[in-house]
């Protein structure tokens, strides 16, 4: 896992056949962006569609934006060719959707092995949930894990709900896997546009339960995505005075400390380095 934090607050999903989409993108305040090769992209768009990403990657203008291309899955007729195509550009990772085993891991590493890109795994179907955890180890290029809680959803005849309660097993198996791994990763959809309430609840959610950040479907849920998932100033300013009051401990040879009243020892102190690690990223970034 690298020790470099990447902020990925909000990652918005771009259609692959839209130009003018991709231009936009250039000025929108996401974290990242997943250009669109397959679910956004009719059959008959695909390689026009596969061209547009390309030449609009190449031509950069994405700022800090971290940029990942969602090919088509392997098993259709533009899969390969849009994985060759990905890694030609110098994107920073390569969204394979749908993975249920880390045979398809292997797959794609092996048709990008010149490329420096990333690998990233959409895990939307049960099987790919169950297997999350042998796909996280399945390639060392891999980077990250894209919950598709819209799919999975349809596949398991559950609902959506306000509390996502039926995706709370699936969701949680995926960052376990995820974290036990040293992998990133990001947070399902809210389709409703119009419910800013359960989006941020959602986003709220996400947060509490550890995921990295979450995908959005519509610029405007860039801000309050960004707003939930950024560390609170206060938090920060915390998390400072408990790395500063350890060090001095251990200074002293000791291995614990009071800050504010409460205990502290390693495991506080290096969430706190983290904390701190992601505000300054974000700082930067911005």
């Amino acid at each position: 896992m690298s020790s470099v934090i990447v902020p990925r607050r909000s990652v918005l999903y771009m259609p692959g056949s839209n130009s003018r989409a991709l231009e936009k993108a250039k000025s929108l305040p996401a974290d990242g962006l997943i250009l669109d090769l397959e679910d956004a992209t009719a059959p008959d768009k695909k390689e026009e569609a596969r061209e547009l990403v390309c030449q609009a990657v190449a031509a950069g203008g994405y700022g800090s934006r971290e940029l990942l291309i969602r090919i088509n899955g392997l098993d259709t007729a533009w899969g390969e060719a849009d994985a060759r195509a990905a890694a030609a550009t110098p994107c920073h990772g390569i969204l394979l959707p749908k993975v249920e085993r880390p045979e398809e891991v292997v797959a794609l590493a092996e048709l990008t092995q010149a490329s420096r890109a990333g690998l990233w795994c959409m895990l939307e179907t049960p099987l790919g949930v169950l297997n999350a955890q042998a796909i996280a180890s399945a390639h060392p290029r891999l980077q990250g894990f894209v919950m598709g809680t819209s799919d999975l959803t349809k596949d398991l005849y559950a609902r959506h709900t306000p509390n996502r309660l039926p995706m709370l097993t699936s969701l949680s198996l995926c960052l376990l896997a995820a974290r036990a791994h040293g992998l990133a990763i990001l947070d399902g959809v809210h389709l409703d546009l119009n419910d800013e309430a359960g989006f941020r609840a959602s986003c709220v959610q996400g947060l509490e339960l550890g995921f990295d950040g979450k995908t959005l479907i519509h610029p405007k849920q860039i801000e309050p995505c960004n707003e939930v998932f950024a560390p609170d100033p206060g938090a920060v300013e915390e998390a400072r005075r408990v790395i500063v009051a350890y060090e001095a401990a251990l200074a002293e040879g000791k291995n614990v400390c009071l800050v504010d009243g409460k205990l502290v020892e390693n495991l506080h102190a290096a969430a706190a380095r983290r904390l701190v690690s992601v505000a300054d990223a974000i700082s930067q970034r911005s």
